[in-house]
């Protein structure tokens, strides 16, 4: 009697390990997808929806001189990047929303204090309409200039999961640790779809 019960137990830990997780919803329609862009990145080289073919992305509207979420949000985001650094599957996209002050290089001087090499995690520029446009049509996070704002702009601080057809799969609260453990774990039921 005692065999059967811990043979039961093994096979119910044998199946319950082999379980797929659920796969994650849409927030948008499914045949809802980020259209074609063209921005420069942090070292002033154009950077197309192309180069984010195939890859899950993480995605963010920030800009450089941010007093308030932008810090948390990024040295969050930086936990992430360390964890997928070198897959080649995963790619990060943050969008400045300040396009007057925030130009590529000066991007590229804010990648380099958060010790960011290469194009997994790129830092991209565009006019400001492209890019108020991509966040608020597309990527469905709020940004706009306020000059009575703490640094002149107010935005959400999602971290917004795109998966390989270029779906949104998740918004996460940039500034919350949970939001952000949280993402990872659905990065990873991504990366294995």
């Amino acid at each position: 009697m005692r065999c059967r019960f811990i043979g039961l137990l093994m096979f119910c830990c044998f199946i319950a390990c082999k379980t797929k997780p659920e796969p994650l919803p849409y927030l948008q329609d499914k045949s809802i997808r980020v259209p074609p862009f063209k921005l420069l990145n942090q070292d002033s080289t154009i950077v197309t929806q192309e180069d984010f073919d195939g890859k899950i992305y993480v995605a963010d509207f920030f800009f450089t001189s941010c007093p308030t979420i932008c810090p948390v949000m990024h040295r969050n985001l930086l936990k992430v990047y360390r964890k997928y650094e070198g897959n080649r599957a995963v790619k990060f996209a943050s969008h400045t929303i300040d396009a007057k002050y925030d130009t590529p290089s000066r991007m590229k001087i804010y990648a380099n204090k958060l010790g960011i090499r290469g194009t997994q995690w790129e830092f991209l520029w565009g006019t400001r309409d492209q890019i108020y446009a991509l966040a608020q049509r597309n990527y469905i996070v709020a940004v706009k200039e306020d000059p009575k704002e703490n640094g002149g702009f107010v935005h959400q601080g999602y971290l917004i999961l795109v998966d390989k057809q270029k779906r949104i799969r998740g918004a996460y609260d940039g500034t919350l640790e949970p939001e952000v453990k949280k993402m990872m774990a659905d990065m990873d039921v991504l990366l294995n779809e």
